[in-house]
C-alpha cells in the first residue's frame, strides 16, 4: 500500500513548501519508499486524519498514522530497518536532534522572516487570511514589516552557517559520506525558501550552496522536480 504524506501547499498544489514536509519526501525516498503526497493548503491542515496532529507532515501507512517529522523519521526507521538507514545508528540519532534544534535556533528564524511575504503571496485568499491572523499574532506586527531588513541581515545569516560551512570542508554530506536523517533537517529548510522565494539565501561559490546543490540531486533529483520559485 502507497504513503500518504499530507504536504504543505499554497495556491498551486503542485509545489509543496514546508521545510518538515520536505524532510519527509527526503526520508521516504532515502528508504526506497513509495508515497503520494496529498496537497494540504493551511486551513485543512487541522483537519488532516481527523486532527490527530494538527500540523503537517503527518503520514498514513496502512493503519498507522504518524505526525511530527522527527517521530515520522524514527517510525520509518524501526518500520523499515532492513532498507538504508536515515540514522546510522542511535548515535545518529541523537545527532540528528541536534541538528534539528541548531536548524531551528539558526536557519528558520532568519529564513521564515526573510520570505515570509512570499509566502502569503503564494497562497489561496482564504488561506492568506489564516496566514495573516496568525503570524501577526507571532511577530507582532503588520507582516508586511517583518521581512524589513532581511538584506541587511543576510551576511549575518551566512556566517551563522560557518559551523555547517567547516564541516563540509571535510565531509560531502552532515551524514559522512553520504548523506542522512540530519542532512534533510537542514536541506528540508534551504528547500522551503528555494520553492517559495525567489532571494538569494545562499551566496554562489558557498560550500553550504555546494551542498545544497548535491542534496537535490539526491533519489533521482527529488528536490529539483519542483523548480525554484522565480
Amino acid at each position: 500500500m502507497t504513503i500518504l504524506l499530507y504536504d504543505l501547499v499554497g495556491s498551486d498544489p503542485a509545489r509543496p513548501f514546508s521545510p518538515h514536509c520536505w524532510k519527509i519526501a527526503f526520508a521516504l525516498a532515502h528508504k526506497g519508499l513509495s508515497y503520494e503526497s496529498v496537497p494540504t493548503p493551511f486551513t485543512a491542515v487541522k483537519g488532516v486524519e481527523g486532527g490527530i496532529c494538527g500540523t503537517v507532515p503527518v503520514i498514513r501507512n496502512g493503519q498507522d498514522v504518524v505526525g511530527e517529522s522527527f517521530d515520522i523519521a524514527v517510525y520509518l526507521e524501526e518500520a523499515y530497518p532492513d532498507r538504508p538507514t536515515l540514522f546510522g545508528g542511535d548515535g545518529g540519532k541523537a545527532a540528528a536532534r541536534f541538528i534539528e534544534k541548531w536548524s531551528q535556533l539558526t536557519v528558520h528564524p532568519y529564513l521564515g522572516a526573510a520570505a515570509l511575504m512570499d509566502i502569503h503571496d503564494r497562497l489561496a485568499p482564504e488561506d492568506q487570511a489564516h496566514f495573516r491572523t496568525t503570524r501577526e499574532a507571532r511577530f507582532g506586527k503588520k507582516i508586511e514589516d517583518v521581512p524589513a531588513k532581511r538584506d541587511e541581515q543576510l551576511d549575518s545569516f551566512r556566517a551563522r552557517l560557518e559551523p555547517l560551512r567547516a564541516m563540509l570542508s571535510v565531509q560531502p554530506f552532515i551524514g559522512g559520506a553520504s548523506a542522512l536523517f540530519a542532512d534533510y533537517i537542514v536541506a528540508g529548510a534551504f528547500q522551503w525558501v528555494r520553492v517559495i522565494s525567489p532571494f538569494p539565501f545562499l551566496a554562489e561559490g558557498d560550500p553550504v550552496a555546494a551542498w545544497f546543490e548535491r542534496c537535490l540531486d539526491l533519489h533521482d533529483g527529488l528536490g529539483r522536480r519542483v523548480p525554484a520559485a522565480a
